[in-house]
């Protein structure tokens, strides 16, 4: 399952209530005891399993419907997601981000700065995904269905860092980019959308493609995943200035096998 990847430029937001609604901090609301963060809705567990089942089937019909794969995620990740908070709070660098809550959009980038950084820097390199694919943090669907405001935070987060993940790969994101991130992202999170995503997003590979694939970026994808720390622990907005370079070998990351273009 892959989310939307509609064509937007970092310069060039677009306007309406995404980007509104983004803008608006992670954390428990103060104005009702139901509402534990903005744009939460409360489900039994039997709404889940049926939002699960539907939105499950949606996706694998459509990898490209970003809602359902966004739905399907908060009803089926509980677990995981309580497993990836642990690992935030054991980690120096994790439980800032949890405390802090840093969140990645148009509003809170400041792309003068970015440009401005040295060639070859983690801001600099971001910024140049952005530009090169047409694609804004700003698409982000905001958390309605995770009954636990920190699992909610933590699961946001997932979606925003994931466009920081295709930096680090060095993948694009056309379908066969997103299958290799989805793939590390199955072995980095065990979030049950990434695994069914890396499982069966190839059936729409050409046999071309699925062979390069199959033999040699998602053998990469794994060792890459394996070996990395939690991703989730890199506070990236403290390391625009970091070569990129050198972030990737502080985890681990290798140079991918083949290059993968954007066609």
């Amino acid at each position: 399952m892959f989310r939307s990847r509609k064509r937007f430029s970092p310069y060039y937001p677009r306007r309406g209530k995404v980007m509104q609604k983004i803008n608006v901090p992670l954390r428990a609301a103060s104005h009702g005891t139901a509402l534990l963060y903005p744009e939460y809705i409360p489900t039994s567990p039997l709404q889940k399993a049926l939002l699960a089942a539907g939105s499950a089937a949606m996706a694998l019909y459509n990898p490209y419907r970003h809602d359902m794969v966004a739905v399907l995620g908060e009803t089926t990740g509980h677990r995981a997601l309580k497993v990836l908070r642990d690992q935030m709070k054991r980690d120096p660098e994790g439980s800032q981000i949890l405390q802090q809550r840093p969140r990645i959009s148009l509003s809170t980038l400041n792309l003068g700065k970015l440009q401005n950084l040295p060639e070859g820097s983690l801001g600099r390199e971001y910024l140049r995904f952005l530009d090169v694919n047409r694609v804004s943090p700003d698409t982000r669907a905001p958390t309605r269905f995770v009954d636990d405001e920190e699992l909610a935070y933590v699961i946001q987060r997932y979606r925003e860092v994931h466009d920081m993940l295709h930096t680090l790969l060095g993948m694009p994101t056309n379908i066969l980019g997103e299958i290799v991130v989805k793939w590390f992202e199955a072995v980095q999170t065990g979030l049950p959308m990434c695994i069914l995503g890396a499982l069966f997003g190839p059936v729409r590979l050409s046999v071309q493609h699925l062979e390069v694939l199959v033999t040699e970026l998602i053998p990469w994808a794994i060792q890459n995943g394996r070996r990395a720390p939690c991703v989730l622990n890199l506070y990236y907005e403290q390391r625009w200035a970091q070569s990129l370079r050198a972030l990737r070998e502080e985890l681990g990351i290798t140079d991918p096998p083949i290059h993968v273009g954007r066609a």
